[in-house]
């Protein structure tokens, strides 16, 4: 058999935009609903993340300032859809008051600064990891910090693009190195990883016979569906 040719970053980004079109990332109505849906989506499926959005809307507690004159029960009530409620609780209001004591409860203040210092900063606050601070960077903040997810790393593995245990810094250090740092470039390629590994990528029996990557990827070219 002969070996498929490697794609680079920007190539696979082109082949999938081709294939798949224009694609809408993160449905959430305003920044701060992106930070409780990046929080609240660890752990979880998304569906279980929309339920307690749901919950928060009718309470109209999707601001800040209404997450802080929550009671911890009733958040945690309001959080239970997406499991680990009273976790996810706790992380919401110190998020929040993370906010108040140093960015006047402004979400857009936290996340205008230099954006390694930004993501470090995110990074300090308790259960906010890489791929929480880079979606909330990215998709509320609108900065060009790429996100790794377990997508992410299953395509590029597959496609012999990584070998399966590189860390998350490094995955993320790849796209940063090779791609314009472009926000809404960051945004649609994620969208278009996820769309991908959702269609045809799939963790058990992938469905690689009619993948717009099967010719470059040498997983794809060994699998008969």
């Amino acid at each position: 058999m002969t070996q498929p040719l490697s794609l680079t970053l920007p190539q696979l980004s082109e082949r999938l935009a081709a294939h798949f079109g224009p694609l809408h990332w993160w449905p959430a109505e305003t920044p701060f609903e992106v930070v409780i849906g990046a929080i609240l989506t660890q752990n979880t499926a998304w569906r279980n993340v929309e339920y307690a959005i749901a919950n928060l809307k009718q309470a109209q507690a999707l601001t800040p300032s209404a997450i802080a004159k929550l009671s911890e029960a009733d958040l945690q009530q309001l959080i239970r859809p997406a499991g680990f409620f009273r976790q996810k609780a706790e992380r919401l209001q110190l998020f929040v008051a993370h906010l108040v004591a140093h960015h006047e409860g402004e979400l857009a203040h936290l996340l205008s600064g230099n954006l390694d210092t930004v993501r470090q900063e995110l990074l300090s606050l308790k259960g906010v990891g890489p791929e929480t601070a880079d979606s909330i960077l990215l998709y509320a903040g609108g900065r060009p910090s790429f996100v790794v997810d377990a997508y992410t790393r299953r395509l590029l593995t597959r496609l012999g693009l990584l070998q399966g245990e590189e860390s998350y810094d490094t995955i993320r250090a790849l796209f940063m190195a090779e791609l314009p740092h472009d926000s809404d470039l960051f945004n649609e390629y994620h969208a278009l990883i996820v769309e991908t590994c959702k269609q045809y990528c799939h963790k058990r029996r992938p469905h690689c016979s009619p993948c717009p990557l099967r010719s470059h990827c040498p997983f794809g070219l060994t699998i008969a569906d």
